[in-house]
């Protein structure tokens, strides 16, 4: 009578290893995680050296630019309770700033980019000519019981904030009415630490609306912005370049993308923003910030980001390689050692930094293929000896390189990525049950096949 499963030494022995098989296969990859983990923080510290090259070259040239307004400022008189020194109760006499809003505002404007490089890094930079022009309604104090005697009509200001200053480049006279009155540099009395060029206006002649434009000239880079300052804004804006993300609270209502630029076209109702026309204390700052809209000059290929995407899948990288390795051992009585599976591992690992570097220098889609094909051929050709057998060893090069070539899909069609990995992780699953189908896994590494048969003994 034969011995059953259980008391079978040989088979008990068998199930030992193929579990100790797993175990090391899964060790081994929580290993090869410390050079992942190195990998992946020189991909931040490059990351973060092209930001400093990108800061620097924005230094010199312009940082992100927002050209938000004008604001209508006018300050009046009020009396505030004081308690003095003695504890008397007196009256102090307060200078506080009503702001008022443009009725209509329109923007038109054009964005001459460039790309600048500070070593082996790029930017995007722009010179940019804006028009603003609209009319302020005359305003009104009536709502909140300030006294018309108490309004200071004669320090009026139109103001224009301006996200970097140092970047003017002109500011054409602001035509007010009749007059042409030069701006002078600072926020004026909006104040708040941010920067801007104000200009006085008068009011005093009892006019029921006061038409206004100007041109500002700025260099800015990466990115642009502008507030619904009115109460029917529109800004129109073209460029040359082709690679536009719009962004901010509204995006445009018209807009045409090509490959020598853009024009694009936002129409804003003041009903859509949280602040209103008028107000008298405080400058809304936050408010108005969270309403800017514009375009981002972006770059549809960052090696960083795209590096950075692909190192999150190099744990399933790691385990369906060694999975497929592991299945020629089991399928066609091969032994691969663990020190070959580690150096498999490596080569994976190197990767990720051949793509990198290789991207700072050719860009992404290049450096993708020639890591790719390097790493592939590599690993094949090893495979080739650890095999002893070209066709096992070009079956692993066409599954590593299938990888490879999903990896790619992957990281390009970033809406449907999870589509496509699902579906991949299907295919790869129904392909390793249909060569398993008739592996007799209680007899595996006893050297009895899957139909009761001797195995023929695998080449180391």
């Amino acid at each position: 009578m034969e011995p059953t499963q259980s008391t079978n030494p040989q088979r008990r022995k068998a199930n030992w290893r193929l579990l100790l098989q797993i175990l090391g296969m899964g060790a081994l990859i929580l290993i090869l995680q410390i050079p992942i983990e190195m990998i992946g923080s020189i991909v931040w510290e490059r990351d973060d050296t092209r930001r400093q090259a990108v800061n620097e070259v924005a230094e010199k040239w312009g940082r992100a630019q927002r050209a938000v307004g004008p604001f209508l400022l006018v300050p009046y008189l009020y009396w505030d309770d004081h308690i003095d020194d003695e504890k008397k109760l007196t009256k102090v006499e307060r200078t506080g700033v009503a702001t008022f809003l443009p009725r209509d505002l329109q923007v038109s404007g054009s964005l001459d980019s460039e790309v600048r490089y500070r070593g082996i890094f790029e930017t995007p930079v722009y010179h940019s000519r804006l028009r603003f022009e609209g009319s302020f309604d005359r305003p009104s104090f009536g709502e909140w019981g300030i006294d018309l005697k108490e309004i200071l009509w004669g320090r009026a200001e139109a103001v224009f904030e301006i996200g970097d200053v140092r970047a003017v480049q002109s500011a054409s006279a602001l035509r007010w009415g009749e007059a042409e009155i030069d701006f002078a540099p600072g926020a004026g009395m909006r104040g708040g630490g941010g920067g801007g060029v104000h200009a006085g206006v008068p009011l005093d002649g009892g006019e029921a609306s006061y038409p206004f434009s100007t041109e500002l000239e700025l260099n800015g880079s990466s990115l642009i912005r502008f507030a619904p300052t009115g109460r029917q804004t529109e800004v129109r804006l073209s460029s040359n370049w082709p690679h536009p993300s719009f962004q901010g609270a509204w995006l445009p209502t018209e807009r045409e993308v090509r490959e020598d630029g853009f024009e694009a076209v936002w129409r804003v109702p003041h009903l859509g923003r949280n602040y209103p026309q008028r107000w008298h204390n405080g400058t809304r700052a936050n408010v108005i910030g969270q309403s800017e809209f514009g375009v981002d000059l972006f770059s549809p290929v960052d090696a960083y980001r795209q590096t950075e995407r692909s190192l999150k899948y190099q744990l399933l990288f790691l385990v369906l390689t060694f999975t497929t390795i592991w299945l020629l051992e089991v399928l066609i009585g091969a032994r691969v050692h663990w020190v070959q599976y580690g150096l498999i591992g490596l080569a994976m690992c190197v990767f990720y930094l051949l793509e990198l570097s290789i991207a700072e220098h050719f860009g992404f889609g290049a450096a993708y293929a020639i890591a790719s094909t390097a790493v592939v051929v590599l690993i094949a050709s090893y495979a080739r000896v650890v095999l002893a057998s070209s066709q096992r060893a070009g079956v692993l090069g066409v599954v590593v390189a299938g990888l490879y070539g999903c990896l790619y899909v992957l990281i390009q069609l970033q809406d449907y990525a999870l589509l496509v990995g699902s579906l991949s992780l299907f295919v790869v699953l129904s392909i390793i049950m249909y060569a398993t189908r008739r592996v007799d896994w209680s007899v595996v590494g006893t050297g009895v096949g899957a139909a009761g048969e001797k195995e023929p003994t695998g080449a180391a």
